[in-house]
C-alpha cells in the first residue's frame, strides 16, 4: 500500500486493459479514485481492471476507445465527466510499437506507432486540459513516457521519435498549464515486465535478457504504478514538467555495472 489517498478524485487512464495500465487503473482504485478504464481490443481483460478496481471499493466503468481518433479521446473524457462528475487525473499509457529498420519499414504500421504513442498522448493531455481548465480546481497529468526518448534503440524508429515527442509535449503543457494548478509530469519506465514484451521475445529470451540487466530483472508494472501514484499526489502539488525515471539502472554507462571495466 503506497498510503496516498485519491479519495473523491476521478481518474482517466487509457491503454488500462494490459500492462503498466492495468497496474495503474488498479493502484488509483485502491487509493480512492474513481477510474475509466479505457481500451482498445481486450475488453474481457478491461472487465477484469474494472472487478479489481471495484473490489478495493472504488468505483470504475470501461469505455473503448480507439486513442488514435481525437473525437473518440474527446468522448473519453466526457464518458468520466458522465459517470462521476468531474476529471481530476488522467494518465496517458496507451501506445503501439513494430520493430523493424526505418529504412525498411511498412510505413502504414509506422504511422500507426505515432498515431497512438505521439498523437494518442496529445489528444488525451488537450482534451483531459480542457475540461480540467473548464472545471477549476486543478489537476494531474502523467504522460507514460520511455527511456526511448533519449537512447536510440535500433529498429524503433517510430517508437523513439514518438516518445521524444512526449518528453517535450509534456514540458510545454506543464509551463502553459502552471496557471490554472494543472500538473503534468512523466513517467519513464526502463524494460518491465508486461504482456507487450512478448510481442517481442520469448519468455527465455526475456529471462536470459533480464539477468543481464543492472538490477537483474525486468521492472514490474506495480512498480511503475506506484510512481504514477507518486506523481498524481496532492502532496506533491509543487512537482510539474518532470520527468521521473523508473528503470533499474539500464540506461546507466556499461561500465557501471560491477566487474564491468571503467574506461580509461
Amino acid at each position: 500500500m503506497s498510503g496516498i489517498d485519491l479519495s473523491g478524485s476521478v481518474a482517466v487512464v487509457t491503454g488500462a486493459s494490459l500492462g503498466i495500465g492495468r497496474a495503474a487503473a488498479i493502484a488509483l482504485g485502491r487509493a480512492g479514485a474513481s477510474v475509466v478504464v479505457n481500451y482498445h481490443s481486450h475488453e474481457e481483460q478491461a472487465d477484469e481492471v474494472v472487478a479489481a478496481v471495484k473490489s478495493t471499493g472504488s468505483k470504475a466503468v470501461k469505455h473503448q476507445a480507439d486513442v488514435s481518433d481525437l473525437a473518440a479521446v474527446e468522448a473519453l473524457v466526457s464518458r468520466a465527466v458522465e459517470e462521476f462528475g468531474k476529471l481530476n487525473i488522467a494518465i496517458a499509457n496507451a501506445a503501439f510499437s513494430e520493430r523493424e529498420l526505418f529504412c525498411e519499414a511498412d510505413m502504414e504500421r509506422f504511422r500507426r506507432t505515432v498515431d497512438v504513442t505521439m498523437w494518442g498522448t496529445f489528444y488525451l493531455l488537450r482534451a483531459a486540459s480542457q475540461h480540467m481548465i473548464k472545471q477549476g480546481g486543478g489537476g494531474a497529468i502523467v504522460l507514460v513516457s520511455s527511456p526511448h526518448a533519449f537512447v536510440p534503440v535500433p529498429r524503433s524508429m517510430a517508437y523513439n521519435i514518438s516518445k521524444a515527442a512526449v518528453e517535450h509535449m509534456s514540458r510545454t503543457a506543464a509551463i502553459e498549464l502552471a496557471e490554472h494548478r494543472i500538473r503534468v509530469n512523466t513517467l519513464q519506465p526502463g524494460w518491465t515486465d508486461t504482456p507487450g514484451e512478448r510481442k517481442f521475445a520469448s519468455e527465455e529470451t526475456l529471462e536470459a535478457a533480464a539477468r543481464s540487466l543492472p538490477f537483474g530483472r525486468l521492472g514490474t508494472p506495480e512498480e511503475m504504478a506506484e510512481a504514477i501514484l507518486f506523481m498524481c499526489n496532492p502532496q506533491n502539488s509543487y512537482m510539474t514538467g518532470a520527468s521521473l525515471l523508473i528503470d533499474g539502472g539500464i540506461t546507466l554507462p556499461w561500465w557501471a555495472k560491477r566487474g564491468s571495466a571503467v574506461p580509461e
